[in-house]
């Protein structure tokens, strides 16, 4: 599935589907909240999963050291039996890494169930150089775009 497709279906197939799953179908409790989100990481065109092991997770830093990748969230809010949908996107820049630096990480261990083979809230994040848009979105819940679709969850009661 190329990059493009990914993005439809987290946006408009599988996170649904998945907040559905949560609800009932037809909705069993209509004022029930639900956030569903689901968050990958994009190298040329490819979108990397979750290393199966330390070879794969070596192998994503060695492909994204050094480059730019994009990280993309689908995020779905069903309240009062509405649902809302929406896609955010990240640049995320690696430093150039050099070898101990990858070792050490993968090492660490912190890769493991880790969309792409990174976690940037810990110690992933000294493998970043820059970031364009949303933090919140590269360590998995775009809160922006959360408060976009769902404003009323912000609000003082």
């Amino acid at each position: 599935m190329n990059a493009l497709a990914k993005a439809r279906a987290l946006g408009e197939g599988g996170v649904p589907a998945r907040a559905k799953n949560v609800l009932g179908t037809p909705p069993s409790q209509p004022d029930r909240l639900v956030i569903a989100c689901d968050t990958d990481v994009v190298l040329d065109g490819e979108v990397l999963g979750k290393p199966a092991d330390q070879v794969e997770a070596r192998e994503y830093l060695d492909r994204m050291s050094g480059r730019a990748h994009t990280v993309m969230s689908g995020l779905v809010v069903v309240v009062d039996g509405e649902e809302r949908v929406g896609v955010e996107r990240t640049t995320v820049v690696f430093k150039r890494l050099s070898e101990a630096e990858k070792e050490r990480y993968v090492r660490f261990g912190e890769w493991e169930g880790r969309s792409g083979g990174y976690a940037i809230q810990t110690l992933g994040s000294s493998l970043v150089e820059r970031l364009e848009g949303s933090v919140s979105n590269v360590v998995g819940l775009p809160v922006g775009l959360l408060a976009e679709l769902a404003p009323e969850l912000f609000e003082r009661a």
